[in-house]
């Protein structure tokens, strides 16, 4: 089994309950979607072309860091091109009966999201193959020498995958997708603007000067933005009348441990490990991950983009290294020879 997932987005009497707080906020129209304005051009013009001449969407890969809205435009696009979308993960696919399960119950022109599609198993990818490019599947009957392959006819559908990791995508597979898009970090004015939406949907009020401050916050991330808002919605809540005005939003700021540059504990707990135990680096990632008890992989793909793209943190092929902004940014003066000397 799988933990594959249908709704019906184009239907509106079928929409999810408005209550449940990932729909809700998530926009489902193009014209609702803030930010990543080539990338919704281009996704627009795709999926208009394919309504007009009556084709399935060509295959779709969207990739970048996380909580930029691949899931909300894969969603987005099924909605607009008035079919289901088939919801699923590549950890999720690990035997080729799961696949074929899926493909099999698929109607025309139906979406096929698949989240996290660089952890697909090589098994999983070859039965792919045929079905993105011929809408066929070829299946194993019986075993040992009585085993023989029949190949099965799928209805013509949309794959959509999302990576944060493109790079670990195997050649044949990207190839295969017709439409290749990378979402990139948002800008403060388009985070502002998400969260005085999703204040609106979630009835809170809330002022322009709290927007710009909890955007200035979220990491060039709506997901992070609408985390931060919920917060601290909740904190007006209980502390306060409910009403967001800038004082209270700096209170739940400051007592949630997010500073001026939307580093949290974790962030500036790195930085600070690198500068007090390894002399401002640099350090391997292994050696980094024991000395706060973290995984590895959580560091190098959840906290060190916005550390390194801060300017705070770098890769060197010897290891982490803190930057002079980031010495200074923990209160600490960085060494006369500059970060990363202290080993030379």
């Amino acid at each position: 089994m799988t933990d594959d997932q249908t709704t019906r987005l184009g239907d509106p009497a079928e929409l999810p309950d408005e209550g449940e707080f990932d729909t809700s906020l998530r926009p489902r129209r193009f014209a609702d979607f803030v930010g990543q304005t080539s990338v919704k051009e281009q996704l627009e013009i795709f999926v208009q072309a394919a309504r007009n001449r009556g084709e399935t969407l060509d295959h779709v890969l969207l990739a970048g860091p996380p909580g930029l809205g691949k899931t909300t435009l894969a969603g987005i696009i099924a909605t607009e091109l008035g079919v289901s979308i088939h919801t699923t993960s590549g950890p999720a696919l690990e035997r080729k009966v799961d696949v074929a399960g899926i493909l099999t119950n698929l109607q025309q022109g139906d979406v096929l999201f698949v989240d996290e599609i660089h952890r697909l198993n090589t098994a999983i990818e070859e039965v792919l193959y045929p079905a993105m490019e011929d809408y066929e599947i070829d299946i194993m009957i019986g075993e040992g020498p009585a085993a023989r392959s029949i190949r099965l006819s799928v209805p013509p559908f949309t794959l959509i995958g999302a990576t944060t990791r493109s790079g670990l995508l195997t050649t044949p597979l990207r190839d295969r997708f017709g439409v290749t898009q990378r979402l990139e970090y948002y800008t403060d004015p388009q985070l502002a603007a998400i969260v005085r939406r999703s204040a609106g949907i979630l009835g809170v009020t809330i002022d322009d000067e709290s927007a710009a401050q909890l955007a200035a916050r979220s990491r060039g991330t709506p997901r992070v933005a609408n985390r931060l808002l919920r917060r601290v919605r909740d904190f007006a809540e209980v502390r306060h009348e409910g009403t967001i005005d800038v004082d209270i939003c700096l209170a739940a700021l400051e007592l949630f441990q997010v500073d001026h540059e939307g580093l949290d504990k974790l962030d500036r707990d790195i930085l600070l490990a690198i500068v007090q135990k390894f002399d401002g680096g640099p350090v391997g990632l292994d050696t980094l991950a024991v000395a706060l008890g973290e995984e590895a992989d959580t560091l190098m793909d959840v906290y060190e983009p916005y550390l390194i793209m801060r300017g705070f943190l770098k890769r060197t092929p010897r290891g982490r290294v803190v930057t002079s902004s980031g010495f200074r940014h923990c209160g600490i003066e960085p060494p006369s020879g500059g970060p990363g000397k202290l080993f030379d």
